[in-house]
């Protein structure tokens, strides 16, 4: 099995303002990030944008950090400014590639600039820039933080599935932004903006989840800007938040389960673990488990209701990583028994390691814009049936986006992104959020497009060295001519926990 980086995982699921958020979120690869001495940065004597020395959070080199003000009303040009956080990792090379990688990260709602993420790019930084731009309403550009949640509340808070209507109007009650402002195609002319600013004339674009439909539509609204594109866990405009989530999700569970039941020691740990987690459902459904477990941080025995729509929110969160997913079984017959503590335990360490990197309000500021126009509740009903996770979440956001103000978007905004731009499309084999089959949809009008789908891996492709290689060919070849089609050929599903001490060596 091919070797990942040490410590990665291929999801973290924010701590959401709602049950539905832990469901949908197209987040980020969370990695530590690594440092080296600086290097020459490519473009500044064409810079425009003042830059000083700074350091990132786990980086031992500095970075070079600024601000750059956007009109919160670009077609206005009037009123409110938003600040734009901005960073550049230069690149270690006195000489460097002139066209820098530049993240779009994932959520909707991730910080650009709060998500570790240069440990895998060494290879990359060696020649290239890294720039990263907190999107407007995340991170230090005017973040439309919500946090219904907080950690102090406790448990009960924690996994109440309620209030979320509410808790959201309130919070956007409190926020300095007209909402109508912040959508993905507003958003990427505040990237090409700062592209200028900053004296570059072509950029390689690097998307991940939702950054994957923010770099298409950059490739769109700026096709001569675009030198290459990596899609990592492709949302194309066909994917609707979170409309296509159950089904998506159910395949990644189904396969889980077959899997342990293929396999021996899984199977014998674990006999008839479907039906009886069936059974567990139909129970919380009939009726919420009262749980009291300890808090997994204080140790503090505390009291909670657990409903079938809040367990199966986190259970989905679970399968972002195959490494988290390899616990889903242990965790499955635990709780079965009526002990709730390993997935209480498990939930909330998913949780609480995603730090303050999200901004909740910014997901239903891309979703009530972006996607809820486009389905309705039959469409949601039809598209979660026979699914485990039923339609809970898109009913949900569609309440939420209710009462939300109604941004424009440009015409056809929906339709497929055609582009002669060399793209790499990455896709991890057991992704729940978006799996091989999106990709495929967005490579049709890509005319230099190639899929490669990485086995054994879930949400985001980073961890595999033979995604990193490719990702460096790539930007080396500026075409996806001669690139190696295939990927990680060894690597499978890790093995499953059989207690709390790990896999059956």
């Amino acid at each position: 099995m091919e070797a990942p980086l040490p410590g990665v995982r291929t999801h973290i699921p924010p701590s959401p303002p709602s049950r539905c958020w832990r469901w949908l979120a197209l987040g980020l690869t969370a990695l530590m990030l690594a440092g080296c001495s600086q290097g020459g940065s490519s473009a500044p004597d064409a810079r425009k944008l003042t830059l000083t020395p700074c350091r990132l959070k786990g980086l031992a080199s500095q970075a070079l950090c600024g601000t750059y003000e956007v009109y919160e009303d670009r077609a206005a040009k009037t009123g409110r400014k938003i600040p734009l956080r901005v960073v550049v990792v230069p690149a270690l090379a006195s000489q460097a590639e002139p066209d820098p990688l530049v993240l779009l990260a994932g959520g909707p709602g991730q910080a650009a600039t709060r998500v570790q993420v240069l440990l895998a790019l060494d290879r990359i930084r060696r020649k290239r820039d890294i720039v990263l731009v907190d999107q407007r309403g995340t991170g230090d550009s005017n973040p439309l933080e919500c946090e219904p949640h907080p950690l102090e509340e406790g448990l009960a808070a924690r996994f109440a599935d309620t209030g979320a209507v509410e808790k959201l109007r309130k919070c956007r009650e409190g926020w300095a932004a007209d909402v109508r402002h912040y959508t993905t195609p507003i958003a990427m002319e505040d990237l090409d903006e700062v592209r200028a600013a900053l004296g570059y004339d072509k950029v390689n674009l690097w998307g991940v989840s939702y950054g994957t439909r923010a770099a298409l539509v950059y490739m769109r609204q700026h096709p001569e800007r675009v030198r290459t594109a990596i899609l990592d866990g492709v949302a194309p405009m066909s994917l609707y938040l979170p409309l296509n989530a159950p089904r998506d999700g159910q395949r990644a569970l189904e396969s889980l389960l077959a899997h342990c039941e293929k396999d021996a020691t899984c199977a014998k740990a674990y006999p008839d673990l479907r039906p009886r987690t069936e059974a567990l459902l139909e129970k919380l459904e009939a009726e919420p488990a009262r749980v009291r477990v300890p808090h997994p941080r204080t140790g503090v025995p505390e009291d909670l209701v657990l409903s079938r729509r809040a367990f199966l929110s986190e259970l989905f969160s679970h399968l972002y990583s195959p490494e988290v997913a390899s616990l889903v079984p242990l965790m499955l017959d635990t709780a079965t028994r009526g002990e709730w503590a390993p997935f209480v335990a498990l939930s909330v360490g998913l949780s609480e390691s995603s730090g303050h990197t999200v901004s909740h309000g910014l997901y239903y500021a891309i979703v009530c814009a972006e996607d809820a126009p486009f389905f309705d509740a039959a469409a949601v009903e039809r598209e979660a049936k026979g699914t485990w996770f039923g339609p809970d979440m898109g009913r949900e956001v569609l309440d939420v986006c209710q009462g939300w103000p109604r941004a424009t978007l440009p015409k056809g905004y929906r339709e497929a992104v055609v582009s002669d731009v060399p793209t790499l499309l990455l896709s991890g084999e057991l992704d729940p959020v978006t799996p091989p089959a999106w990709a495929e949809d967005a490579k049709r009008t890509l005319k230099n497009g190639l899929h490669v789908v990485v086995p054994g891996v879930g949400h985001n492709t980073l961890g595999a060295d033979c995604a990193r290689s490719l990702m460096v060919d790539l930007l080396t070849r500026g075409s996806v001519e001669g690139l190696t089609p295939a990927c990680g050929s060894s690597l499978t599903r890790p093995p499953f926990f059989t207690s709390f001490a790990g896999p059956v060596p």
